[in-house]
């Protein structure tokens, strides 16, 4: 009788487990292919997910980050065969953005982010509101501010993005994909590109590490959280390339209205 209890309980404890799993695979990949697609958004779905399974929000998050390292490298494979990003304009992306990705993992972890996340969440909604507004932005490449000035109006307001995706969950690769296309003048498709690669790769990567030094990461979570995200990044990749600008700038919309949403409901 006492066998039979511990074969039971062990039993549960198994199927629970993999339930655990299977569920943190499936909202994964879904997360990570529609914000390959859009150039960002993957915390909507992910992180609420940590949270509701029962890790606290500084745990959930550097869990997150870490995950969404695997998006930027499935997009990246696939974004290599396109020979889309030129790295001499990304060292401009990760000069000004990881410092501010840095700071902010540093400041969240002492501050209370509820305002912060309230206001991030209505300027979200904004971006998607102007894009759709502007119905001919990002849908060709045109570029602009490719001088000095440019560059240092472009890098300040990377490092603002930066030390908001160091300290925030959701929507600043959004931020990021947009303000390329409004003030660089890449169209979507090249503009999701640096997103997925630059912040979804790098910006995160260092994001996770700082925030895993400072808190922790739900380690035995992880495995099944890379792949999910790396086989998400790919084929949203993959549907961002076949799709072009048009469709990326309409699910960019849609999304950015709903990470927004998200933010202000908590």
């Amino acid at each position: 009788m006492f066998l039979c209890c511990i074969l039971f309980v062990t039993g549960s404890s198994i199927y629970a487990q993999m339930t655990e799993y299977i569920l943190l695979f499936i909202v994964a990949f879904i997360a990570n292919a529609f914000s390959a697609f859009a150039g960002g958004g993957a915390g909507l779905l992910q992180l609420p997910l940590l949270i509701f399974l029962g890790l606290p929000f500084s745990i959930a998050l550097a869990t997150h980050k870490l995950a969404s390292v695997a998006l930027g490298i499935g997009a990246t494979l696939r974004y290599f065969r396109e020979d889309t990003v030129k790295w001499r304009f990304s060292l401009l992306i990760l000069a000004a953005g990881v410092p501010g990705v840095v700071l902010g993992a540093n400041i969240i972890l002492f501050v209370p982010d509820r305002a912060a996340e309230l206001a991030l969440g209505v300027l979200t909604m904004g971006l998607g509101v102007y894009s759709w507004l502007r119905k001919d932005l990002g849908l060709s490449d045109e570029p602009k501010h490719r001088n000095m000035a440019g560059y240092i109006v472009g890098g300040a307001v990377l490092f603002i993005i930066g030390a908001l995706n160091g300290s925030l969950t959701s929507g600043t690769g959004l931020f990021v994909t947009l303000w390329l296309v409004r003030w660089f003048g890449l169209d979507y498709k090249q503009a999701v590109a640096y997103t997925l690669v630059l912040v979804g790769l790098f910006w995160n990567g260092t994001g996770a590490i700082t925030l895993g030094l400072l808190s922790s990461i739900k380690w035995d979570w992880i495995p099944v959280l890379l792949v999910s995200s790396g086989i998400g990044g790919y084929i949203g990749a993959h549907m961002a390339i076949i799709k072009g600008s048009v469709r990326i700038k309409q699910v960019f919309e849609v999304v950015t209205i709903l990470v927004g949403i998200k933010l202000v409901m908590g």
